[in-house]
């Protein structure tokens, strides 16, 4: 068994454990193994122990991956782009991710859907809020998200499926738990709005591989685990972001 194996198991673990604490279903939480900076070795070892979503942060990177991917006969995985958006990148997203996580304004959304081809199904979208009020992060307030949700919802390329969020570190559990239970309050206004085109909303991608249980006790669906599956990352050459 290979060390990224080891490490999918360990975390499959804590993630079941997470969700029994929480009292919820194992299969209720979506690991997604976030794969920027590792090559698409790291990825297949990570595909022939089960894994099948991966995420990635930088578009570039992320496609030069899927199509090496792709050639080496890994053509049925699920690629979620993590990372922020600029309107230069906006045709390589939509031309080859299955995910966005990370809409925070009308704008890429706009130009995702005008650049999604129509042989692929519609993009799987999620509006990143900024939860904790970072001033030099990404997202849209959380009192703002349902108004872009429901402007998202009625492009004809994308479906709304949900928020994405990515908080300061917390000091301990608790404290994870609330600034997450926020991000769960916002995600439940989408739920019960029933807004147009927003009839899919069942996704709340939060949680990493420190926060992991707390995210899972306040609700996330979607946990975006990197360096607990392959490891350390090195720092060299590589593009700012936060970490994962």
């Amino acid at each position: 068994m290979t060390t990224i194996a080891q490490n999918l198991q360990h975390i499959r673990a804590q993630l079941a454990q997470a969700c029994s604490a929480a009292k919820r279903a194992p299969d209720s939480v979506l690991l997604l193994a976030v794969s920027k900076t590792f090559g698409p070795e790291a990825v297949a070892q990570a595909v022939a122990a089960g894994q099948q979503a991966f995420g990635e942060n930088y578009i570039q990177e992320g496609v030069d991956k899927i199509l090496t991917l792709r050639q080496m006969g890994y053509g049925a995985l699920q690629w979620h782009c993590i990372g922020p958006i600029q309107s230069n990148k906006t045709r390589l997203v939509a031309e080859h991710f299955d995910w966005v996580h990370t809409i925070d304004r009308l704008k890429i959304a706009e130009r995702l859907s005008a650049q999604r081809p129509a042989h692929l199904p519609p993009l799987q979208v999620c509006v990143q809020i900024n939860v904790d009020g970072g001033p030099t992060k990404s997202g849209v307030p959380p009192a703002e998200a349902l108004a872009l949700a429901a402007a998202v919802a009625k492009l004809p390329r994308l479906v709304v499926r949900g928020l994405m969020s990515m908080p300061d570190p917390g000091p301990d559990f608790a404290a994870q738990q609330a600034v997450h239970g926020l991000a769960r309050q916002c995600f439940d206004q989408l739920v019960v709005s029933k807004l147009p085109g927003l009839d899919q909303v069942d996704t709340l991608s939060m949680g990493m591989t420190g926060d992991m249980a707390a995210a899972v006790a306040a609700g996330s669906t979607m946990v975006r685990v990197g360096s607990g599956i392959f490891g350390a990352r090195s720092v060299t050459g590589a593009q700012p972001t936060n970490p994962l």
